[in-house]
């Protein structure tokens, strides 16, 4: 006796493939796109956030033209540190140094500019060598002397600050040449006709909008190519709205007061060849997997050595570019400076997304996690809050952070 097969009810199709229960799929779609992708997104919307939070808290004083360019000024060194610490922790290390390496440098500038009046545009050249020395030694120490970096970085601490106290021999030293406060202060000049807005920072901030754009179409395409999960249309459309509207509205505030600073260039160039580097260059790529699973990676062939070795080498240049643009800025050298600004690095790298085990971090969220804290310290001083509360509330905001990386590991592991 034969048996029809084929004489069977069809299976009731998914949601949202048919006519029925499109809405629902499509919601559905929308919030684990959003799920699977809130490491990326979290920190962006609680900057949002926190912005929209201190607007009202102080009748809109925090985002005035003049403190958007105050902010900008007053961040610049420690999102360069994060830039650089974001690399450091991808790759699996942590460097405390970073901030007696600031004041050091500060201080060799002091000496070259102020003391032997060396030409600044050399003292610079000079000041980001004597930077990368210091980093390749510890990465030397740390690559192939097998030396765990929190020791190799914690000697460079303190080797660099008393450093620091020799050269400067406990004085505070300036001021400096007015060629480097123009890069640490100044502003983009005024071109073209006159308008209400500066015209210069218009234009660089439509091309910005064009670029992300861009570069937001081309990795998804890219994604798609490989076969990987992208977000679905409509919440990547709303991404580039909103990224679109967020650039728009801090180039017009920053094209109605002086125009953008021209630190804020610097931080953009880093911004963009750094995060070129990690998505799309072999080193970028290394530097994830040592991070990520280090015994992998050497069976893959990765030189793992050479690889930290560049990467603290690097942070070596950035914590000098931090160190000269902080001199610049106060106009002197001192003993004291960049007290804390390792443990404001390595807080940025970590509330923009960066993974205690490593392999995981991205440049652009170093710079929010370096904006929010920037936000929080500007918003907490504009509403009166004392310094004691401002620790407080900092060091919760990196609880939170980090607290939310091992519940995401541990809920995706389950």
């Amino acid at each position: 006796m034969s048996t029809d097969v084929t004489d069977k009810t069809p299976a009731a199709a998914p949601p949202g493939r048919n006519g029925a229960g499109t809405g629902d799929g499509l919601l559905r779609l929308m919030l684990d796109g959003m799920r699977r992708n809130m490491r990326q997104y979290g920190m962006l919307f609680a900057l949002g956030l926190i912005v929209a939070l201190f607007a009202v808290w102080t009748d809109g004083d925090l985002i005035l033209p003049r403190n958007v360019s105050n902010l900008v000024l007053q961040n610049s060194y420690i999102l360069i540190l994060a830039i650089g610490m974001m690399l450091v922790i991808i790759a699996g290390h942590i460097d405390l140094s970073v901030g007696s390496l600031t004041a050091f440098v500060g201080s060799m500038a002091a000496v070259f500019m102020v003391r032997n009046d060396i030409p600044w545009p050399m003292a610079v050249v000079l000041c980001l060598a004597v930077g990368a020395i210091a980093g390749a030694v510890q990465g030397w120490f740390i690559a192939y002397g097998g030396i765990p970096s929190f020791i190799v970085t914690l000697a460079g601490m303190l080797t660099f600050r008393g450093l620091t106290e020799i050269f400067l021999e406990g004085q505070t030293l300036g001021p400096f040449p007015r060629g480097l406060q123009k890069v640490a202060n100044g502003f983009l000049p005024e071109v073209g006709p006159k308008t209400n807005y500066h015209n210069l920072t218009l234009l660089l901030g439509f091309g910005l909008i064009a670029l992300v754009v861009l570069q937001e179409v081309r990795d998804r395409r890219r994604q798609q190519e490989f076969a990987l999960d992208v977000p679905p249309v409509k919440l990547f459309l709303l991404k580039l709205v909103a990224l679109t509207a967020a650039i728009l509205t801090v180039t017009l505030l920053l094209a109605s007061y002086k125009g953008a600073p021209i630190v804020l260039l610097i931080l953009g160039a880093l911004l963009v060849g750094f995060g070129y580097v990690m998505r799309n260059a072999v080193i970028g790529r290394h530097i994830y997997a040592i991070g990520g699973n280090l015994p992998a990676a050497k069976l893959s062939g990765v030189r793992d050595k050479k690889v930290t070795f560049l990467v603290f080498l690097n942070m070596g240049m950035l914590a000098a570019l931090a160190g000269l643009v902080f001199a610049a800025r106060f106009n002197a050298a001192s003993p004291k400076a960049g007290l804390n600004f390792e443990l404001e690095a390595i807080a940025a790298a970590f509330i923009g997304g960066a993974s205690m085990s490593g392999g995981v971090g991205t440049v652009l969220g170093a710079i929010i996690g370096g904006l929010v804290l920037g936000v929080l310290n500007n918003g907490m001083n504009l509403v009166g809050i004392g310094t004691d509360w401002q620790q407080v509330i900092k060091g919760l905001v990196l609880l939170a952070a980090v607290g939310f990386d091992v519940w995401n590991k541990r809920k995706v592991g389950s």
